[in-house]
């Protein structure tokens, strides 16, 4: 509206963790937006452990309804994937994630992976690769015929980022 912000509708994205029916009920709208999708593993057994979410709908579901959002409105649908060291990082890990993405999305299809290393976070346990590592999983990606691109660390210095954000505690200060 140009009389707010007066930002079109191609640069805003909706973001969801798997929630298989607000993707049915987005599409309807008719939007010219991009669907980005919190992907983070490459099948229902690892991306479970990682997001609760998928007890309920699970990765197929998952692709499934983005892929249909995409042939109803064709407008691109981004994978987020957060790449998490020795956990969803491994060569292997981006093969299976780019046989996966295969099955619900052709070449030519409007489809972008946007890679991103977890920040470290105590409570998670959790820590990035090495950019050469990183690096490796996103050639694997591009080499499978995909779009990658590895996004810029943000949000370390509060412990937040792709659904690591938490609440100080006054213990944490210290």
């Amino acid at each position: 509206s140009p009389d707010s912000l007066n930002i079109g509708a191609r640069h805003i994205s909706v973001s969801t963790s798997g929630i298989v029916p607000a993707i049915a009920a987005l599409e309807k709208e008719n939007l010219q937006i991009t669907l980005s999708i919190s992907l983070h593993a490459s099948n229902d057994a690892r991306r479970s452990a990682l997001m609760p979410v998928n007890r309920k709908w699970s990765v197929d579901e998952l692709l499934g309804a983005a892929k249909h959002y995409f042939n109803a409105t064709g407008r691109r649908v981004s994978i987020e994937y957060t790449l998490i060291a020795g956990e969803n990082d491994g060569e292997d890990d981006a093969k299976e994630l780019a046989s996966l993405l295969r099955r619900y999305f052709a070449r030519g299809d409007a489809l972008h992976i946007n890679l991103i290393p977890v920040n470290p976070v105590k409570e998670s346990g959790f820590s990035a690769g090495s950019r050469e590592s990183i690096e490796r999983f996103r050639l694997s990606l591009e080499r499978a015929g995909f779009t990658a691109t590895v996004r810029r660390t943000l949000g370390p210095d509060i412990s937040a980022s792709c659904g690591q954000l938490r609440r100080k505690r006054e213990t944490d200060k210290a």
